[in-house]
Formats: C-alpha cells, structure tokens, sequence
C-alpha cells in the first residue's frame, strides 16, 4: 500500500461526506506519517513500512473491539466500523496451511531439531510482516510434537 493511495481515499472519503471513514483513513495516515519520521524517511516513504503501520493499526483496532464491554453497542459498533475500514487496506496475511508449507519447505532442516525456539527465531525474521504471531507459533507447536 502506498501512502499516497491513502491519501485519495480520504480525499474521496471526505467528498462523500463519509465522516467515520475519512477518520479511520485518516488516523491511517498520520500514524504512516508519525512512523516515516520516527524512521528518518519523511518524503519518501516505503510501501513495507506503510504495510506495517497498517497491521499495527489493524491490531489495535481488533484490540479495542474484544476489550469492548458488551453493554456499550455503539461504541462497539464505532469500533468495528473503524476495524472493517482498516481491514481493507491491510495486506494478506498467510493462512496457516501456507505458513506450514512454507516452514516445511524452507526450515526443514531447523525443524528437524525439534527446538521451538531455534525454528521461531528463525521463522519470525522471514515471515514478519507476511503472517500472523500466533498463527506461526500454532504452527511451530504442532510441528515440535
């Protein structure tokens, strides 16, 4: 995802009148914008750490909606609107079937020693960004047995 396309899309959100998604987009934007900065690269920003920011985002965004209290429906629903607006532009995470075929594939020979630290250590660095913590962790635990 670019940064600029971000940008559009708040400027088309902001035409419509949508109030709740020119926020969430915008919120988007500015949270790139703070993390080029704190990265040295202000004017020109990299699709990977708009992607990153994005996931990042999209976490939190999940986080509010579960740690919710159930009796407050539309602040919930603010929420999930928030969450759905966020998830549109997130990158596709890999499933757990394909983070399996790939551990197998590429890390045969570090999950032949069975040591769950030594293969998330070395699957974590080639798949951030790519897959879900938990998912790989799942999937490292079902392999270790």
């Amino acid at each position: 995802m670019e940064l600029e396309q971000l940008r559009k899309d708040m400027v088309a959100a902001m035409k419509s009148g949508d109030k709740a998604r020119k926020a969430s987009i915008s919120n988007l934007v500015a949270a790139v914008k703070k993390a080029a900065i704190d990265e040295g690269c202000r004017d020109d920003v990299p699709a990977a750490l708009v992607d990153k920011v994005i996931l990042k985002e999209l976490k939190t965004a999940k986080e509010q909606i579960d740690t919710c209290p159930a009796e407050r429906t539309e602040l919930k629903a603010e929420y999930q609107a928030n969450y759905e607006v966020i998830a549109e532009y997130a990158p596709k995470l890999m499933s757990a079937e394909e983070v399996k075929a790939y551990i197998e594939k590429e890390f045969a020979d570090v999950v032949a020693t069975k040591n769950k630290g030594q293969i998330m250590k070395a699957v974590m660095a080639a798949l951030k960004g790519k897959a879900d913590g938990k998912v790989i962790n799942e999937v490292v635990a079902q392999l270790c047995q």
